[in-house]
């Protein structure tokens, strides 16, 4: 897609509250990407993602950025979390599994795309398919008459389709149900081992006969038909492509495999020998996956951590040097939680507008209760670990909690959230440093 950085800042501030600078920096990030794609190939080859390491606590909003940015350009994107490669059973693990993920998550991409793109010629051959079941298609050898008035007849029944006047009729569809080996952390090798065995103990597609109301039959249709429609080859090759060269692998909790220079003495090998497995991966290497050999030299990695504890120099050198770009990602102010509040798109508040009009009941937030909600969560932030925008949702649990389970009791009423119902629920717990720190 060709936005440019200044439209993916304004796109992004759409759903995500300050953080300018990390904003800025994976805008300019994706746009070099599109850059790089434009020039000759020897130079494409040349110019290498500029990956990007963005310190700051939890809950300001590392993730979200990422997350954001994949879905509006239609990119693949996987999170994993470094730490869980050092787990006990883990060590070892094999840390080329992210991109087998990464790829797997492009192939949903690209073929959910395609999908979209037939899904009036899948819907055409559903439709095709049901009303067959109910008017058997003529014999070879029909006459024009008989041929003319099965036309009308089909025509008829398509309307009806259409129409949803058959949706409670019962049909009996054949699904063809094929094994496959869904576990993309095993090894290109042993999911081909297991393919084996699954072909030579028997063939892996089998028709299962089921008897459906006509409107599921047309949803466990939709799958079978897609699959026979859909060129898998050019989705493979179209998914293996973007993977390589608008993939976003997300390492979450960089940090914890960093060893801090103050237990240098008492080093956990396992953390230094995750970072030195992760190194050729972000450098750039092959990765044989079940779809095919991946280069991630162009894939975009982002890592982000708190470093609490550790401090970005406390990663290995080479591993550092693939990270040029550093952002930090500051604390949230009692102002940008207000504004986190009440400006995204789909904020927090509306949310709960939304859940609460299920019920019939019309929630309205006063604004010196939301100044109040903002101010006490930034309080509580500070006294306790700060986890940024997340203690918003414990904040306005809180709050809402009588109201959500007698919401039955307010149905067709107008109900105002008011700063004395917040101190009420809230001032004793924030009072009460060991409350705040369990309930909050």
């Amino acid at each position: 897609m060709n936005l440019t950085p200044k439209k993916i800042v304004s796109y992004l501030d759409e759903y995500i509250i300050g953080q300018f600078e990390a904003k800025k920096a994976i805008a300019i990030a994706l746009r070099n990407r599109y850059r790089r794609l434009q020039l000759d190939g020897e130079m494409q080859e040349e110019i290498m993602p500029k990956n990007i390491l963005m310190i700051g606590s939890t809950g300001v909003g590392k993730t979200e950025i990422a997350r954001r940015l994949a879905k509006m350009m239609g990119l693949p994107l996987i999170k994993v979390e470094a730490s869980k490669y050092t787990e006990v059973g883990f060590v070892g693990r094999d840390v080329e599994s992210m991109v087998r993920d990464l790829v797997m998550a492009s192939v949903n991409l690209v073929k959910h795309e395609h999908k979209e793109k037939n899904a009036s010629i899948i819907d055409d051959q559903i439709e095709k398919t049901i009303i067959e079941k109910l008017l058997p298609p003529l014999p070879k050898g029909a006459s024009e008459e008989k041929k003319e008035d099965y036309a009308r007849s089909f025509e008829r029944m398509k309307q009806k389709l259409t129409d949803g006047e058959l949706n409670e009729l019962s049909i009996e569809i054949e699904l063809s149900s094929t094994s496959e080996i869904q576990d993309s952390n095993l090894p290109p090798e042993m999911i081909k081992v297991q393919e084996s065995f699954i072909k030579i103990l028997g063939s892996n597609k089998q028709n299962i006969k089921k008897e459906l109301k006509i409107k599921d039959a047309k949803e466990a249709l939709r799958n079978e038909v897609s699959e026979k429609l859909l060129d898998f080859e050019s989705i493979k090759a179209e998914a293996l492509d973007r993977a390589q060269n608008g993939g976003i692998i997300f390492i979450d909790e960089i940090d914890k495999i960093a060893v801090s220079a103050t237990n240098r003495g008492h080093s956990d090998p396992s953390k230094e020998g995750v970072q030195r497995d992760l190194l050729p991966i972000v450098e750039g290497s092959d990765v044989n996956t079940k779809y095919g050999i991946v280069k991630t030299d162009h894939i975009l990695f982002i890592a982000a951590g708190a470093f609490h504890l550790s401090k970005p120099s406390d990663l290995i050198p080479e591993l550092q040097g693939r990270f040029p770009l550093r952002v930090e990602l500051s604390s949230l102010s009692e102002e940008i939680l207000y504004k986190i509040l009440t400006q995204p798109k789909n904020s927090l508040l509306k949310q709960y507008e939304a859940l609460m009009s299920v019920e019939g009941v019309k929630l309205i937030f006063d604004d010196d209760a939301i100044q109040s909600i903002a101010k006490i969560a930034q309080q509580t932030n500070e006294k306790t670990e700060d986890i940024g925008a997340r203690r918003l949702h414990t904040v306005i649990e809180k709050v809402l909690e009588d109201i959500s389970y007698s919401a039955d009791e307010f149905a067709s009423q107008e109900l105002h959230v008011s700063k004395d119902l917040v101190h009420e629920k809230l001032d004793a717990i924030v009072e009460s440093e060991d409350s705040s720190r369990y309930i909050l």
